[in-house]
C-alpha cells in the first residue's frame, strides 16, 4: 500500500512538472507573438499585413498576377533570422540572397545564389513559412514572421535554438498554380 502511494505521488509530481513546463512554453510563445505584433504595428497603414494561421506576412513590395494557391509552385530568394523584436545581421541563420549575404559578410547557405523552388503542397516546410507563403504573388517582397510554435518547436535546428521565433525575408520571383 505504501509502495502504491509512493508511485502515485511520483506520477502526480511528474504531471505537475509537465504542466508547468507546458505553461512556461505557452507563455514564451505568447511573448514572441506580442513582440511580432509590436513589430508589425510600426507598419500598419503603410504596408499590407496578412495573417494566416500562425504566420504574419508584412508585404513590403506588392507583387502582380495570381496569388499562390495551396498546391501552387513558387520560386524565391530568402534570408532567415531568429527574431526577438528586431532584425539584425547577427541573427541571420540562412540565405540564398546575394545582396543580403554580401551585406552581412556571410558565406551563403545555398551556394551560387540559386532560387529556392517548391510546390507548396509537396514541401515539408515548417508551418509558419508554409502559411506565410500562401497567397504571395510574383514580384512580391515580404517578411514572414511567426513564433516558435509554428517553427521548429522544441527541436534545435542547426544553429537555430529550440522554440525560436523566426522572420524570413522573401523575394518572390515566380508563382504558378498549374
Amino acid at each position: 500500500m505504501r509502495r502504491t502511494f509512493n508511485i502515485l505521488v511520483i506520477l502526480l509530481a511528474g504531471l505537475a512538472s509537465c504542466s508547468c513546463m507546458k505553461s512556461k512554453l505557452e507563455q514564451a510563445y505568447n511573448n514572441q507573438e506580442s513582440r511580432i505584433d509590436q513589430y508589425l504595428t510600426k507598419y500598419e497603414g503603410t504596408n499590407r499585413i496578412v495573417r494566416n494561421g500562425g504566420a504574419n506576412r508584412l508585404v513590403l513590395v506588392e507583387g502582380q498576377g495570381d496569388s499562390l494557391s495551396r498546391s501552387g509552385h513558387v520560386s524565391f530568394y530568402y534570408a532567415g533570422y531568429t527574431f526577438s523584436g528586431s532584425v539584425s545581421v547577427s541573427n541571420l541563420f540562412a540565405t540564398n540572397h546575394q545582396a543580403t549575404a554580401e551585406q552581412a559578410g556571410w558565406e551563403l547557405t545555398d551556394a551560387e545564389y540559386q532560387l529556392y523552388e517548391i510546390n507548396l503542397a509537396d514541401t515539408e516546410l515548417i508551418p509558419g513559412l508554409k502559411d506565410g507563403l500562401f497567397g504571395v504573388r510574383a514580384g512580391e517582397e515580404c517578411e514572414i514572421l511567426f513564433s516558435g510554435k509554428y517553427g521548429f518547436g522544441n527541436e534545435n535546428f542547426g544553429i537555430i535554438p529550440a522554440n525560436s521565433a523566426l522572420l524570413y525575408k522573401i523575394w518572390v520571383t515566380a508563382v504558378s498554380n498549374d
